[in-house]
C-alpha cells in the first residue's frame, strides 16, 4: 500500500512542473472540421491524379507507342538500304528480261499489223532459202494470256531441194522472233522424184494481247 501511494505522488502533475507545459489534449475538440479536412484533402488528392498524374501516364504511354512505332520505320528503313542494291540488281534484270520478250513479239497494235508482220518476216526466210510461197492467208487470232497469238498459212509451191526446205523450217524456228510452226503437211508429188516437195504450214508468232495493254493503261 505505501508503495502505491508513493507511485502516484510521483505521477502527479503537481510533482513534475516540465509536464505541465506540454499542450496535452483535454477531449476531443472540433470533430466537424477534422472531417471536412479530411474530405477536402481526399478530393484534392482526385482532383490531382485525374488532371496532373493520369494525364502524365497518358502523354508518357504515348510518347512510348511513338517511339516504338519510329524505331520500327527505321528498322525497315535500314533493311531497305542494306538490301538496296539487291533490289536495284533484280529490278534491272527483270528490265532485261521484258526487253528481251518485247523484242521476240511481233511489231503492231493490232492483229492486221501483227499479220503482216509475220508474212514479211516469212517471205524474206523464203527468198533466202529458195522456197517458193504460192499464198499467204491470215488465221483467227486467238488470246493467250497477256498475249496475243498471230497466225498465218502459207502454201508453197513444190520444192526440188529438201535442204532449202530444212533450212526453211530451222529459221522459222530459230528466229529471233518467237515464231513457231505449228501444222505442217507436206506431199510428195512423185514417189520417183521424192525431194520434189510442195504442201502448207501454219506459222504463228506472238504479239502484246489486250489484257497486257490494260495493264499497261493502269500503270
Amino acid at each position: 500500500m505505501k508503495e502505491t501511494s508513493r507511485l502516484r505522488k510521483l505521477l502527479s502533475f503537481g510533482k513534475w512542473p516540465i509536464l505541465n507545459k506540454w499542450p496535452f489534449p483535454q477531449g476531443r475538440r472540433f470533430p466537424q472540421r477534422r472531417f471536412l479536412w479530411g474530405a477536402i484533402g481526399i478530393v484534392l488528392l482526385i482532383l490531382l491524379y485525374t488532371f496532373a498524374i493520369l494525364p502524365l501516364v497518358e502523354a508518357k504511354k504515348k510518347a512510348e507507342e511513338e517511339i516504338l512505332l519510329k524505331r520500327r520505320a527505321l528498322l525497315r528503313y535500314e533493311e531497305y538500304l542494306g538490301n538496296r542494291k539487291i533490289f536495284e540488281e533484280e529490278l534491272d534484270r527483270t528490265q532485261k528480261q521484258y526487253e528481251m520478250i518485247q523484242r521476240r513479239l511481233l511489231a503492231g497494235e493490232t492483229p492486221q499489223l501483227g499479220a503482216a508482220s509475220l508474212q514479211e518476216t516469212v517471205r524474206r526466210l523464203s527468198e533466202k532459202n529458195s522456197v517458193s510461197i504460192r499464198s499467204f492467208r491470215m488465221l483467227e487470232p486467238k488470246e493467250i494470256d497477256s498475249y496475243r497469238k498471230i497466225s498465218i498459212q502459207i502454201d508453197f509451191n513444190p520444192n526440188n531441194s529438201m535442204l532449202n526446205l530444212g533450212q526453211f523450217i530451222y529459221d522459222i524456228e530459230t528466229h529471233e522472233k518467237e515464231l513457231m510452226i505449228s501444222e505442217m503437211e507436206l506431199l510428195v508429188l512423185n514417189i520417183r522424184m521424192p525431194n520434189q516437195v510442195q504442201g502448207s504450214m501454219v506459222i504463228s508468232g506472238l504479239m502484246k494481247g489486250t489484257k497486257s495493254k490494260e495493264k499497261g493503261k493502269e500503270r
